[in-house]
């Protein structure tokens, strides 16, 4: 395997775990408050502690990370 399989191998685990975790977060919530639905009076602006907080940190980090990854891949296409 060249390089451009590695890579192309690990975006794909990047991707796939970037799902999971953002659909971990909409799970802890409830799904009409994410597509707008208010109900209840609730914020939907709150402070996120514990799991929650760790999840959307995690969210950037790998959202980053894959962004970095894509154009790493654009570079070294040939």
């Amino acid at each position: 395997m060249d390089f451009e399989s590695y890579l192309n191998l690990a975006q794909l685990l990047i991707s796939i775990v970037l799902v999971i975790v953002v659909l971990m977060q909409t799970r802890g919530g409830d799904i009409g408050a994410a597509f707008g639905g208010g109900g209840g009076g609730g914020s939907s602006f709150r402070t996120r502690r514990g799991l929650e907080k760790t999840l959307f940190q995690l969210t950037i980090l790998l959202a980053v990370i894959f962004v970095a990854m894509s154009a790493v891949s654009v570079r070294y296409a040939n």
